[in-house]
């Protein structure tokens, strides 16, 4: 399943974690920050692990620049 998505309509066309307006980018933050997997998902219990996972993945694909992402389209 596709965890992290992009529409213009939402954030600005940010990357987002599918179904919430959670960016990739907080999720990054929260984790710079030193906050841990068990405190995120207790803060934002619409989260799961996976979608924490499927950020750091995104990540990485980003730095590498062979980033691929389906756009929805606006209603």
């Amino acid at each position: 399943m596709l965890r992290i998505t992009a529409n213009p309509e939402i954030l600005g066309g940010k990357p987002i974690i599918k179904g919430t307006r959670m960016s990739v980018a907080f999720i990054l933050q929260l984790l710079a920050s030193h906050a841990t997997e068990d405190e995120i998902l207790l803060d934002y219990p619409h989260l799961s692990k996976e979608d924490i996972y499927a950020c750091l993945v995104y990540a990485a694909n980003a730095v590498k620049n062979e980033i691929y992402i389906e756009l929805e389209k606006a209603a």
